[in-house]
């Protein structure tokens, strides 16, 4: 997730925000006063119609800001796809590392929406077989990718508006709660999604999936819960049981701000692996869960390539060679990752990939094959994470028209980009039961 920063209209947010909290306290104390004082039934009728008109703005309001956020850019034309393209597409088995579509909980993800990028009938049209489901439980206010602190919290707002309970909204010093609350909607929708949605804890589960995806095509698709910044353990080594045991399979040390277990490539002091961290780190290979150096800085990934004893994930980034940015892998990154068997996950926002166009997307995943080779490049998106992109997951077809024809790729290297390439890790890496 890339939330929140201020190219991504923070200030909308907050400005709506605070105008429901001012609207409703002002009209309704006016009215109260005015009435009390009067008796005139006008006023009233005015206090009963300022409560339903901020009612109706309470309601509309998640999707106002989801559509701010998350829009779908119209400046990027998608390149044209061959029926004989598409059908390819529909044999490929496509993996996306990275959405963050749960911390918009005002979606029901069952049901098609028009605003975000992710939701199971997308997911199906799309032909992904495989979603990792990422969770935010933090994000500094005024996000930048040079410099946050761990003071504020923007999500305080969002879960306001989307109506979370006081202990999830004011919940800054909670955040183990925000990401088990996340984790229980997934299962929620799995459960109620009339077996279009499989969530997966283990290697027989993906066994069992894959057979049933293959004997019922285009029928179901599956999910896999992450954690985008371990500060959800509130610095507690017992809480990586808790967050497993809720399902969770993947975990980045860090996000925009340092924390106890390393320094983030947009934090303050930016510090490597520390001894927490380490610990964390140990006690996840033990349980077979996935490692995601997402945002560490460079001193941190560069302890992790020395102390990891297992291949780990970039769950979506960009790489400098093409958009030369903090937010991005620097070549000696890549190859490091690459050498230790892992995987480099391009994602398709602008400062990833400085663009939105499919062309841009492409561009990266070549430079990664051309760098290290193709086993080590695949998809993550960072759909949702409060980020424009050329089009949502239902027309990830396009992606597949243009690596065939502008980027040159065989279909051999393209199933191993659109997700064999994670399939494989997924296969290595989950808990064998």
């Amino acid at each position: 997730m890339d939330a929140f920063l201020p190219e991504h209209n923070e200030e909308k947010l907050l400005l709506f925000g605070y105008a429901i909290a001012s609207l409703f306290f002002i009209s309704v104390l006016r009215g109260l006063y005015i009435f009390l004082k009067t008796g005139n039934p006008c006023d009233f009728v005015f206090v009963i119609g300022c409560t339903v008109s901020l009612g109706v703005l309470w309601q509309t309001g998640p999707q106002l800001i989801d559509d701010t956020v998350n829009p779908i850019t119209s400046t990027s034309p998608l390149p044209p796809i061959t029926a004989a393209q598409n059908l390819f597409h529909q044999s490929l088995t496509i993996v996306d590392m990275h959405a963050d579509s749960l911390l918009w909980s005002y979606r029901n993800l069952n049901l098609r929406s028009s605003s975000g990028h992710v939701d199971i009938p997308r997911l199906l049209e799309g032909n992904v077989a495989i979603q990792t489901f990422t969770i935010v439980t933090k994000s500094p206010k005024n996000m930048n990718f040079e410099s946050n602190v761990n003071t504020s919290d923007s999500l305080t707002l969002l879960g306001l508006v989307q109506q979370w309970s006081p202990a999830l909204i004011f919940g800054g010093n909670n955040l183990l709660a925000r990401a088990i609350f996340q984790c229980q909607q997934l299962h929620t929708f799995s459960k109620l999604s009339n077996n279009q949605l499989v969530v997966l804890k283990n290697q027989i589960d993906l066994r069992n999936y894959l057979l049933h995806r293959k004997q019922h095509p285009g029928k179901t698709t599956a999910g896999v819960l992450g954690i985008e910044g371990m500060h959800a353990l509130e610095g507690k080594l017992e809480n990586i049981d808790k967050l497993y045991d809720e399902g969770v399979r993947m975990m980045a040390p860090v996000h925009f701000f340092d924390n106890k277990l390393g320094g983030s490539a947009h934090g303050v002091t930016k510090y490597g692996l520390t001894e927490f961290g380490k610990l964390v780190i140990r006690k996840m290979e033990a349980k077979s869960m996935i490692l995601d150096v997402a945002h560490s800085s460079t001193l941190l990934l560069d302890d992790i390539i020395l102390f990891a004893e297992r291949p780990f994930v970039v769950s979506h980034t960009g790489v400098r060679g093409t958009c030369n940015n903090t937010r991005n892998l620097a070549d000696t990154h890549i190859e490091s990752i690459a050498l230790l068997g892992g995987m480099i996950s391009i994602a398709y926002f602008d400062q990833a990939v400085c663009g939105t166009s499919v062309k841009h997307i492409v561009d990266a995943i070549k430079y990664v094959r051309d760098l290290v080779g193709i086993d080590y490049v695949g998809l993550g998106s960072d759909f949702d994470g409060s980020v424009e992109v050329a089009f949502d997951t239902s027309k990830l077809n396009r992606l597949t028209s243009f690596l065939l024809d502008d980027g040159g790729f065989s279909k051999e290297d393209v199933k191993k980009v659109m997700g064999g390439n994670a399939l494989r890790l997924l296969q290595l890496l989950l808990p064998k039961e």
